[in-house]
């Protein structure tokens, strides 16, 4: 069922959402409060926008344009009312396309930034997909897979261009690899908890296209608190 929701401490903002097909979680929150943002970056791409959740944040924190792409069409569709139902045509161009053709009609050098929240889980023979096509490919890497991101940005980056990412925790060393394999340097990490005293299940990673070697890691971020109330820095994120 589609809804219209306002988005939650930006009372200016709406998105569309449809819980059967694309739903945004906190991971969508996450990224652009990581992502390094500057008066320099002119240009970004989103990979795999869905709803065009991230974009739209992003709006918040950067005049830089925004290119987002997003393969299936339904999704797609959610986002580009949401675009123009906010107002933000001007700033956030959506396509209805595979990124894995988009990027090859695309100028080589062309974003100073790109984000992505991929899919997170391997296709082995023991996975149990979801039987909705909409959510088996937005959490399954049947379409888009961390060296597919790679290879798109190793391109469509501009040199000591960035590329942000969320995913879980126990593909950290999937995409620490994968980054150099194609000259991106991991450059910040952050580990991300539900709560204290839990295991990290999320990981935010940024990476710079022929960056030097040299890896921050940043403080913890804590999700909630022991009544599963949003932690205090959380809270911040809903009422920039």
């Amino acid at each position: 069922m589609e809804k219209f929701n306002y988005l939650l401490g930006y009372e200016n903002l709406r998105i569309y959402q449809n819980s059967d097909m694309f739903n945004f979680s906190i991971d969508s929150i996450l990224l652009p409060n990581f992502v390094t943002l500057n008066s320099k970056i002119k240009k970004i791409l989103d990979i795999g926008t869905g709803n065009a959740i991230i974009p739209i944040l992003l709006t918040t924190k950067t005049k830089a344009l925004i290119d987002a792409v997003e393969i299936q069409k339904d999704v797609f569709e959610l986002g580009e009312k949401s675009i123009k139902y906010n107002k933000l045509e001007c700033q956030i161009k959506i396509y209805n396309q595979d990124i894995k053709e988009y990027y090859k009609n695309i100028e080589s050098d062309t974003y100073d930034t790109i984000t992505c929240n991929p899919p997170f889980f391997k296709i082995i023979k023991t996975n149990r997909v979801n039987e909705k096509e909409y959510k088996t490919i937005a959490r399954h890497e049947i379409k888009l897979n961390l060296e597919d991101i790679m290879i798109i940005s190793k391109k469509l980056l501009k040199n000591n261009g960035n590329i942000a990412i969320v995913h879980r925790t126990d593909r950290l060393i999937d995409i620490i690899e994968v980054m150099r394999k194609y000259n991106i340097e991991p450059k910040k990490i952050r580990l991300v908890y539900p709560k204290e005293n839990t295991d990290s299940n999320i990981i935010l990673i940024e990476g710079t296209k022929n960056g030097k070697t040299g890896l921050k890691i940043l403080k913890p971020l804590i999700c909630h608190d022991e009544f599963d109330n949003y932690s205090s820095e959380i809270k911040q994120y809903f009422n920039n």
